[in-house]
């Protein structure tokens, strides 16, 4: 990483609004902590309003403030790459969104950094998702920002069909499907749900609040300990 590039990453690291220690940072920029505290000790000397000091941590002042710069042909390429898998592989709603935020980047793109935006070459089919899934994956997406409860029939793998009310805790993609972490509150435990295999989703319109028993870091503590 170039110098120049490594100072800019330092500024977004320590704009974060958190104390950030020398060994944070460069493990972050991938740098001895020694050349941290040059690049701070750099900074500083060009008026840079750094607070703190070896050992202890170090934060940039909230007057301070980096403008936007332009992305690089990289940060491009991956940027397009992550919309094309969105649009693929999500929810109608969140890949009208997507679209949405990718023509405003392009708008404001100099032309010759368009060309890195268009990702020539790399195509990402959509017809992975049913819109039935789709539409399923908007719902359950929407209670789990919301933490409200589901109702929703479910047939497992082995063809056995039930009724269930659960907690939605975490989305995740395996590459081809969804799968949903949740509460299930007639096992009265853990349980993952595969997207396409919910016959019928449903909102209770009841939130839960989360708990230590039922909460993200007790499912995913849960998945550690018995399958992951």
């Amino acid at each position: 990483m170039r110098r120049a590039d490594r100072l800019f990453q330092l500024m977004l690291l320590l704009q974060e609004g958190k104390v950030r220690t020398g060994r944070y940072l460069a493990e972050k920029l991938e740098v001895s902590t020694r050349t941290v505290y040059r690049d701070i000790g750099d900074l500083v000397g060009c008026g840079i309003p750094i607070d703190g000091e070896a050992g202890v941590g170090y934060l940039l002042r909230d007057e301070y403030r980096l403008p936007p710069l332009m992305f690089t042909a990289e940060e491009l390429k991956a940027l397009a790459l992550g919309a094309r898998m969105v649009r693929a592989w999500s929810d109608r709603e969140l890949a009208s969104t997507t679209a949405t935020a990718i023509r405003k980047i392009a708008s404001i793109l100099p032309e010759n950094l368009k060309k890195e935006f268009q990702l020539t070459g790399i195509e990402v089919p959509g017809y992975q998702m049913s819109e039935k899934v789709s539409d399923k994956l908007r719902q359950v997406r929407t209670a789990l920002d919301a933490k409200q409860k589901l109702d929703l029939d479910y047939t497992s793998v082995e063809g056995e069909r039930t009724s269930r009310i659960i907690r939605p805790l975490i989305l995740y993609f395996w590459g081809k499907t969804w799968t949903l972490g949740a509460w299930c509150e007639l096992r009265e435990g853990f349980r993952s749900f595969r997207i396409d295999r919910m016959d019928r989703v449903d909102n209770v319109g009841e939130e839960f609040v989360p708990t230590e028993e039922c909460s993200l870091q007790a499912y995913v503590n849960y998945q550690m300990k018995n399958e992951w």
